[in-house]
């Protein structure tokens, strides 16, 4: 009878030890499938566009332009060359239509919720696209960036969504208060964006 309770026992511990090692590599398995599966969501949260940009009005102005969308955030960052130096406007306009010699093609600054043209983030109102102004160097090369959780890429939004329209870069400063441009005077740089 002792032999029976040492074997039953011994049983019920075998059995207790394998039932836990199983539930361990479970759930160890389960944490893997998990940091997984989150490392596959975070790859498919970031998006990144880029383009090349084009001189307008008989400039030389040339540059890069980058949107990159990341947890409902879009991060624009661009460079440029061949501009005078000091200050310039750079905007979002309506449409990814470049093929104006002037760059009118690409119609008014983006402003899909009916606002006046303003400085960003300024309570009087601003339109989408109002980015503002950049400073060129003595060598004519500027650099930008500018983050925004109003703007996404390809989204179903289209208050927010940037795809099918223009940047451009105005051989003026924008003052903040013309309307509807700012008084950016003429277009000197631009491109379309396009998924």
């Amino acid at each position: 009878m002792k032999f029976v309770r040492i074997a039953v026992l011994s049983l019920i511990l075998i059995t207790s030890y394998n039932c836990k090692e199983a539930k361990k590599e479970a759930n160890e398995a389960a944490e893997e499938m998990e940091e997984t599966m989150e490392a596959i969501e975070e790859e498919v949260m970031v998006e990144t566009i880029a383009f090349k940009m084009e001189p307008k009005s008989d400039s030389n102005v040339e540059g890069e332009v980058t949107f990159t969308e990341e947890n409902g955030m879009v991060v624009m960052k661009a460079s440029f060359s061949g501009l005078t130096p000091g200050e310039h406007a750079i905007h979002i306009h309506e449409k990814a239509d470049c093929s104006a010699a002037d760059g009118t093609s690409t119609g008014g600054h983006w402003n899909p919720t009916a606002e006046p043209h303003g400085k960003w983030g300024e309570s009087e109102g601003y339109h989408r696209g109002d980015i503002g102004n950049l400073t060129a160097d003595a060598d004519g090369n500027a650099t930008v960036e500018f983050k925004t959780d109003l703007w996404c890429i390809g989204c179903e939004d289209e208050t927010k969504n940037i795809v099918g329209k223009a940047v451009i870069v105005h051989r003026g400063t924008d003052d903040f208060t013309t309307q509807p441009t700012g008084a950016a005077g003429a277009r000197v740089s631009c491109t379309g964006i396009i998924q």
